[in-house]
């Protein structure tokens, strides 16, 4: 689908919302279908984006909840969708994935037994997933002694189907025109990673996005594609940085952090929480306040939400 050009989130979040509002309203089986045949009609959303690290992107996620509020309320009006969205001839994957050699079976094994929803993953970082192990790379090798000032080149193995995506056109990745771009780019992600020792959603400010060293380093980044990586199955990351005498350090992440694999621990959650609070403005105050009300929701009959509004 990416390689498409379409943004998942907005294609298949269409269908999803779709489901959820059918399933929230307790419509009929009939109108369930039809409310997902409608959608497939309104789902939507390109990943040029990636261009210009423009805001479409932003979007996504609310255009595909409109989409699956409206495409459920019209079934539930009667209007009706294709029973065959998925595997028409001209169906949704035709469509947004440029074929038809499905496999339905995965879509379906465990369906109504097995659920997903523990499985979600919490991101440490504010970019692209793909890009993590690749960050958890660069600042363990800085934590084991990497001096920046000494790097003279950096190689990373890297899956052929993030390339179009998370790493060309090169010269752009190196140097990205915005902070929203620079969410797209392992080289920057790498070389911020390296020379802040994070990438939160301060290092994605425009001031830091322009830093001369962060993109004196991210220069030096190039890519092999690795024919065995195991992607879109799982996100890996592999940095191998030659210093200036000659040595090599290496370090590689089969594994993305903060999903399934390596879970984040609620200590962390409740981190990225209150760093997420700082940068947009609470005190420290207000941050505790707000923790200590959403620790309470999981027990509580009623909890006073003040400390959460903006």
């Amino acid at each position: 689908m990416h390689q498409a050009g379409f943004h998942p989130t907005a294609v298949f979040g269409a269908l999803g919302a779709a489901a959820g509002v059918c399933t929230a309203l307790r419509v009929g089986e009939t109108q369930w279908v039809q409310a997902l045949g409608i959608a497939g009609s309104m789902a939507s959303g390109i990943i040029e984006y990636l261009a210009e690290g423009t805001w479409t992107k932003r979007m996504h996620p609310g255009w595909a909840a409109q989409a699956g509020y409206r495409a459920a309320r019209l079934a539930q009006a009667g209007f009706t969708g294709p029973r065959t969205l998925l595997e028409g001839e001209h169906g949704f994957f035709h469509a947004f994935a440029r074929g038809n050699d499905v496999d339905f079976a995965a879509l379906l094994d465990g369906a109504g037994e097995r659920w997903l929803a523990a499985d979600i993953a919490f991101k440490p970082y504010a970019c692209g997933t793909m890009a993590h192990p690749y960050i958890d790379c660069a600042r363990r090798l800085v934590a084991d002694g990497l001096d920046p000032r000494e790097v003279v080149s950096i190689e990373c193995r890297t899956a052929e189907g993030i390339v179009h995506r998370l790493w060309e056109p090169l010269a752009d990745k190196r140097s990205p025109p915005n902070g929203y771009a620079a969410k797209f780019s392992i080289p920057y992600a790498i070389a911020v990673g390296i020379v802040r020792g994070d990438a939160g959603l301060g290092e994605y400010e425009e001031e830091v996005v322009r830093d001369a060293g962060v993109r004196a380093l991210a220069g030096k980044v190039r890519y092999i594609v690795d024919p065995d990586n195991p992607y879109p199955r799982k996100f890996t990351g592999h940095v191998r940085v030659t210093l200036q005498n000659g040595d090599v350090r290496e370090a590689s992440q089969d594994h993305f952090r903060g999903g399934r694999d390596e879970p984040l621990s609620a200590q962390a959650l409740e981190a990225k929480f209150a760093a997420n609070c700082r940068y947009g403005g609470w005190d420290a105050n207000r941050t505790r306040d707000a923790l200590a009300a959403l620790r309470a929701l999981r027990d509580a009959v009623s909890v006073d939400l003040t400390a959460l509004r903006g």
